[in-house]
C-alpha cells in the first residue's frame, strides 16, 4: 500500500499491528487511525453520499469527514481515537449495500 502520508519524525516508536479492509498494516504507538491510516493508503475512505475519495477534512472531530469503522461494526472517528494492536479497521461499512458488492 502507498500512502498519502509520509512520516518524517518520531520513527522511534513501538510498532502496532492492524488490519485495514483485511490487510495487515502497522502504525506506530499513539498514532491516531488518521495518521495510520494515511501513512499506509492513499484515501482514507469513499464517501458514502458520493463517488470521491474522503481523508479527512478538520482533524479534530468536528467535521464527521473521517469515519471508519470496526470490526465488530462501530463507526469510528479516525482523527481522534487512538490506533491499537489488533484493530480490525475497514474503510467502508461493513454492513452497507455498496454498488458492486452483493
Amino acid at each position: 500500500m502507498t500512502g498519502r502520508f509520509i512520516r518524517l519524525a518520531e520513527r522511534e516508536r513501538a510498532s502496532v499491528a492492524f488490519e485495514i479492509d483485511g490487510a495487515p498494516a502497522t502504525a506506530l504507538a499513539g498514532d491516531t487511525l488518521l495518521v495510520a491510516l494515511m501513512t499506509q493508503v492513499p484515501a482514507l475512505r469513499v464517501s458514502e453520499f458520493g463517488d470521491g475519495s474522503r481523508a479527512g477534512f478538520c482533524l479534530m472531530g468536528a467535521c464527521q469527514d473521517c469515519w471508519v469503522w470496526s470490526g465488530t461494526g462501530e463507526r469510528l472517528r479516525a482523527c481522534s481515537t487512538p490506533v491499537a494492536a489488533g484493530m480490525r479497521i475497514f474503510t467502508r461499512d461493513p454492513g452497507a449495500q455498496w454498488p458492486g458488492r452483493a
